[in-house]
């Protein structure tokens, strides 16, 4: 049961780090008025997915440096957001509420 346990805390753990081996869709944990992790890689064509596991505040996802306007739609706890990029480079973001919490995209080939 011990040995269970743990490996399923382990694979939570990854998950929660944003790597989701194998797959189209990495994570992007929105906790503690932080973005984990703040910094991410995927590669070109995949989905990114943020999910707010606040237990009473909203965020949002702002991609203001692309010249995007600010979301009207907050994240809620438990909501998500989901993006697919499909180009190369770094892609800054911010919580529209909370400009304080930052983080980066890197998306490569």
């Amino acid at each position: 049961m011990v040995l269970k346990r743990a490996i399923l805390l382990f694979i939570l753990g990854i998950f929660a780090q944003g790597v989701l081996a194998g797959g189209d869709t990495n994570l992007v944990i929105i906790k503690d008025y932080k973005f984990v992790p703040q910094e991410i890689t995927i590669k070109k064509g995949q989905t990114l997915r943020w999910e707010n596991r606040e237990k009473r505040q909203y965020h949002s996802v702002w991609f203001e440096a692309l010249g995007e306007e600010e979301p009207e739609d907050y994240l809620f706890p438990e909501d998500s957001y989901e993006r697919e990029f499909k180009q190369t480079g770094s892609f800054p973001y911010r919580c529209g509420p909370h400009p304080e919490m930052t983080g980066t995209v890197h998306v490569v080939e």
